[in-house]
């Protein structure tokens, strides 16, 4: 992998010195940035693609480097980056130059940001670790949701009440929904990130794994700097891109933050959050937010429930849930809150959840179940609710990158397609593993566990060997 790597860097050197060459000769021309390059669903935050990792928010203060090329830290070295590499990544800035004019940006506003810019294999080593095993989604919960979160989100409300009561009422946002979001990107701002957004981006964008996506949100982020929002040296965030108190990437700060102070600009990045949560409200509202809908609520299923019907694509309303026997978890009558999915973030064994609307609007902030649970409970905690009351399957552990790869493989050797084998269980393989659990007289909860990897090794029958991700047709 890391070979692999190395080699689409040269690669990438080699033609970038090459434009470097004709930039000197004067015939290169402007290279637009491909459309492709932007984010889809304009997401704050590109989050690692496992629905249960566990957020990177820490509860310490904030530790500013001293310039904007160091970065403060008690771990290890970070890598050395080789003379060809570094002269590759000057190479790179100065094609990006012209792409970047091309895209609008002045020559005065990449001198000033892309000036003294180094490259940053600590941030390359980052981006290639991408741990085997997952975090189970109640060790998660636990976490996300600690005593410390909930009684900080409560000084948070008590500290910032004018701020937040003025935009819920702009925005219709629930105040502890939107604290819930800061909670959980930054613990209230305590761990916003000090490195260099600048350089992380360009670093990602030359390192070439993702380079069409960095580069865009390189160019947004020089967007902002030329619209006067920040200044270079105090766009700070994440080594991935995301700023701010409440993560934003650059394309989506463009499209969604908000000056709710009124000064002229949108500063999420100072101590005063009170544009970051503007921008936070503004961004769920555009996507869809109920006013008074919960984002869901924890059900009791009756013994004879039909399995196959906890699927997000099939909605009913309160009263076609009640007449088959779900009830609120304490056994009371379920609420109309409206057309509603049932939702089983750890299969048949573990809590089961009745989500509405709403669950899909923060999912538009970061599409893992348990980071939106993770939001929607501590929102409701910071209301007075109290904790979950369905024990979780904790006898039981979440299948490895490796092992789920595995899974997709054996469903579609025996029949039921999943599509590529990328370790990624999505509807496709949920809707493959509900079919083989049906076939094989199993509870259809669409559950990537353990005990069905185990019984889908025991079937008889060929199976692909584990390799490349391979696409099945």
């Amino acid at each position: 992998m890391r070979n692999d790597r190395s080699a689409q860097r040269q690669m990438i050197l080699q033609a970038a010195t090459i434009v470097v060459l004709m930039i000197s000769g004067g015939h290169a021309g402007a290279s637009p940035l491909p459309a492709a390059g932007l984010q889809a669903s304009l997401r704050p935050l590109a989050r690692p693609e496992v629905a249960h990792t566990v957020a990177t928010t820490q509860l310490r203060p904030r530790v500013r480097p001293a310039n904007r090329h160091r970065v403060a830290s008690a771990g290890p070295v970070p890598p050395k980056i080789s003379p060809a590499e570094q002269r590759g990544f000057h190479a790179w800035i100065a094609a990006f130059r012209l792409r970047a004019q091309a895209e609008g940006l002045s020559r005065a506003t990449l001198d000033q940001a892309l000036a003294d810019l180094e490259f940053d294999p600590d941030i390359v080593q980052r981006d290639g670790n991408q741990s085997e095993f997952v975090t189970p989604i109640w060790t998660y919960l636990e976490r996300a949701v600690s005593d410390t979160r909930i009684e900080n989100g409560q000084a948070a409300l008590r500290d910032h009440e004018d701020v937040l009561n003025r935009v819920e009422a702009r925005y219709g946002v629930d105040k502890e929904v939107v604290a819930a979001v800061w909670g959980m990107e930054s613990n209230y701002g305590r761990f916003r990130g000090e490195r260099d957004i600048v350089r992380s981006l360009a670093t990602l964008a030359f390192d070439g794994r993702r380079g069409v996506f960095f580069e865009s949100q390189l160019i947004a982020a020089l967007q902002i700097i030329q619209a006067g929002d920040v200044d270079p040296r105090a766009m700070t965030g994440s080594w991935a891109g995301a700023m701010g108190h409440t993560q934003f990437m650059p394309t989506s700060y463009l499209a969604y933050a908000v000056d709710f102070t009124g000064d002229g600009k949108r500063d999420i990045w100072s101590d005063d959050p009170t544009d970051a949560l503007a921008s936070t409200a503004a961004y769920l509202k555009r996507y869809g937010w109920v006013k008074g809908q919960p984002w869901g609520i924890e059900v009791k299923l009756p013994p004879e429930f039909d399995y196959a019907q906890a699927d997000r694509k099939i909605t009913k309303s309160a009263q076609a849930w009640r007449q088959i026997g779900i009830t609120r978890v304490d056994g009371g009558s379920l609420p109309d809150h409206g057309k509603a999915a049932v939702l089983l973030p750890a299969g048949a064994g573990g809590a089961a959840f009745m989500v509405y609307r709403n669950f899909a609007v923060i999912e538009r902030y970061n599409a893992a179940d348990a980071y939106v649970i993770g939001v929607g409970h501590l929102s409701d905690r910071l209301k007075g609710a109290g904790p979950f009351r369905t024990d979780w399957p904790r006898d039981t552990r979440p299948l490895t990158y490796k092992e789920r790869r595995e899974l997709q493989e054996r469903l579609s050797g025996a029949g039921h397609e999943t599509g590529v084998a990328d370790g990624r269980i999505g509807p496709r393989t949920r809707a493959a593993l509900r079919a083989y659990q049906i076939a094989a007289g199993l509870t259809p909860d669409g559950y990537a566990s353990l005990s069905v990897l185990k019984r889908l090794r025991s079937s008889p029958g060929e199976t692909p060997e584990l390799g490349a991700p391979q696409r099945f047709n």
